[in-house]
């Protein structure tokens, strides 16, 4: 798969948005690309921008029949591999990054084989785009780690994102599914991953998802909780539609600070854990529920204050009640992005890319 297949032309596309995916010597990414896209599809969603567009804006752009193109990319969006919505003028579609975008709808298709590619890719290159900021993900505390009448912001709320929402669903774990068939499985809850939306009824039909209540909803986060999970979503204040519920053996973008030995791979909430040495029995429960490394245990649990990423997970394992999370000082707090648009445009920057060309 050398040269300007067309393969290499939508791994060019898909590096050059703000996202990243970087190249490896041998085209490790090719190989991905392939089980996932056929030749002509591939060339397709490489002409794609990120931008919206309908079949016949892109017919007259590309210079294709529409009737063809129509097909073509419904199939695509259906698969997951290309954005499709609401344009100006009719059902539009877009190019998708690959992470977060195209990787995350393929947990319908993963088998052995796509799960071996990945991971060959992931090893060579992801930690590359891992090291951009702003980060993909942030981390959101879980709801009852915070202390009763503390000031939230309502971005940095799991309840406030749930209750602004109109529909949710629930989802298998594509990191988890993927680790899985590699034989490495983790002892993490599969059904924990979840999308939402601002309009009701829109996952009622859908086969691919299993729709929730609002009830049903936190009662998935809270299970997620219990199992030691770190509730993240994107690095955005506005927008938020999707909640990964995390670890460090199976998250891809978690295994960057486990298995890559990189610090930041996501951006920390404004809080961080305390310490009640009052109470603390030194059990050491809370120690091995960390999934940072940030807490050890000798007379008391002492928390590593730039390791914590105030997830708020251990404050859940503490059976005494002696953890729970408080503000950092305001001279450590770095507010998100306010939406996704903000988010591309500081990743762009930092990677010295022209935004102008993908939109």
């Amino acid at each position: 798969m050398e040269g300007d297949t067309p393969y290499r032309q939508l791994a060019d596309r898909l590096n050059a948005l703000p996202n990243g995916f970087p190249p490896t010597p041998d085209g490790a990414e090719l190989k991905l690309l392939a089980k996932l896209y056929t030749p002509e599809e591939a060339s397709l969603a490489a002409h794609l921008r990120l931008t919206l567009e309908t079949p016949e804006q892109l017919a007259a752009r590309l210079d294709q029949q529409v009737d063809v193109l129509r097909l073509m990319l419904k199939s695509m969006a259906r698969r997951g591999l290309i954005a499709a919505g609401r344009a100006n003028s009719g059902l539009g579609y877009g190019l998708m990054p690959f992470v977060v975008g195209v990787y995350e709808m393929q947990v319908g298709r993963m088998d052995a084989e796509l799960a071996a590619l990945f991971e060959d890719y992931y090893q060579r290159a992801f930690g590359e785009a891992l090291a951009i900021q702003p980060q993909f993900h942030r981390v959101i505390p879980v709801h009852q780690s915070v202390k009763s009448g503390m000031e939230v912001h309502p971005y940095e709320s799991v309840a406030a994102i749930i209750d602004r929402m109109q529909s949710w669903a629930v989802f298998d774990c594509i990191c988890r599914t993927q680790k899985a068939l590699l034989g490495d499985p983790c002892h993490h809850p599969v059904e924990v991953c979840m999308m939402m939306n601002e309009k009701p009824g829109v996952y009622d039909q859908s086969t691919q998802v299993k729709a929730l209540n609002r009830d049903e909803a936190l009662e998935t986060l809270k299970r997620a909780a219990a199992s030691g999970l770190v509730h993240s979503v994107s690095n955005n204040q506005q927008g938020v539609w999707y909640i990964c519920n995390c670890c460090t053996c199976s998250c891809a973008i978690l295994r960057g600070m486990a298995e890559l030995g990189m610090a930041n791979v996501v951006a920390r909430s404004s809080f961080v854990n305390r310490v009640d040495t009052s109470l603390c029995m030194s059990c050491g429960d809370c120690a091995p529920a960390c999934q940072f490394g940030a807490i050890t245990v000798g007379d008391v649990a002492v928390v590593d204050e730039y390791r914590c990423v105030g997830c708020g997970v251990c404050v859940v394992a503490c059976s005494e009640g002696a953890l729970h999370l408080e503000c950092r000082p305001a001279d450590q707090i770095t507010p998100p992005p306010l939406d996704e648009v903000a988010w591309l445009q500081d990743r762009a920057k930092n990677r010295h890319l022209d935004l102008d060309q993908v939109l």
